[in-house]
């Protein structure tokens, strides 16, 4: 009987949060060969050396998890933003397109707007409000546009054992100040990303691969204030918790008020359980606090 193909899979944003839970969980799926791409392996801003690598290096699938994430620095840095999160996706779809290659890309609930009351399915309108969701916005209409075989997945709140985030943040003011202020009228769902980590290989895993936006965030609701709670009565912390509306927290960058993303057609099309986010908020708090983070 011949061997099974092995697959190629490239993911880039090697060094972030997404992109270590995915090196982490790599070696559960030896039908993938793996290249992890740091910026400089790959740099997202300059297509002949993208180009270059994808010739060298076919990939069977490609995981874009490389973006610029700095919120509220990207109201003053449009061009830059633009050309990571909007030109980049596009370029390498294109590239993609060249030996049939697939493209995950990684996209945000901040390309909607906030006004909605009622989960957002993949359907619903985008209007973002910040540049960050529209440099994003962009870039998932370029890659759709350039290459049929793109899965564009939106996510939220994302944090990780890795890298900076507002677990790791939140986890540190409460150990050295005795209250601490957060924002209250702004409601989503937290991702765990080694969760969405492990749903991405179960999509390039299965039988099929379905092109078209799809939504993953844990299950649940919450407030960022609702979030910080559970992460005081997990760690046992006796820092006080103040809740506080957005006017008083100004940012450069609006936030969406409301961002709960439906999950309906993931789990549909994907067969996909996807764990609430209180459970998975407990299990990376329990791996912070073991390795004393």
């Amino acid at each position: 009987m011949p061997d099974e193909k092995i697959y190629s899979v490239a993911v880039t944003g090697r060094n972030g949060q997404l992109g270590k839970e995915l090196a982490q969980i790599a070696p559960q799926f030896p039908q993938f060969r793996f290249y992890f791409l740091s910026r400089e392996d790959f740099p997202v801003d300059d297509t002949e050396k993208m180009s270059g690598w994808l010739k060298e290096n076919p990939a069977d699938y490609f995981i874009n998890c490389a973006a610029y994430t700095a919120v509220d620095k990207a109201e003053s840095e449009k061009e830059h933003a633009f050309k990571i999160n909007g030109e980049a996706p596009g370029i390498i779809a294109g590239l993609l397109s060249k030996h049939a290659g697939k493209l995950i890309q990684l996209s945000t609930d901040y390309v909607f707007d906030g006004q909605s009351s009622t989960p957002l399915t993949e359907k619903a309108a985008t209007h973002p409000i910040n540049i960050y969701g529209a440099s994003k916005l962009q870039g998932d209409q370029n890659a759709m546009s350039k290459n049929a075989q793109t899965l564009i997945i939106r996510t939220s709140w994302l944090y990780s054992y890795y890298g900076n985030n507002f677990v790791k943040t939140m986890m540190r003011l409460m150990k050295t100040k005795e209250s601490i202020q957060v924002v209250n009228d702004q409601v989503g769902s937290p991702t765990y990303a080694a969760d969405l980590a492990k749903a991405i290989l179960q999509i390039i895993s299965s039988e099929k691969f379905i092109p078209g936006i799809y939504h993953y965030s844990n299950e649940g609701e919450t407030s960022w204030y609702g979030f910080a709670e559970e992460i005081k009565k997990i760690t046992g912390s006796s820092c006080t918790v103040l809740p506080v509306a957005s006017s008083g927290y100004p940012t450069a960058a609006k936030r969406p008020a409301y961002s709960l993303l439906d999950k309906s057609k993931i789990k549909k099309d994907y067969k996909l359980t996807i764990p609430g986010w209180r459970t998975s908020l407990a299990v990376c708090v329990d791996a912070l606090l073991k390795s004393a983070v």
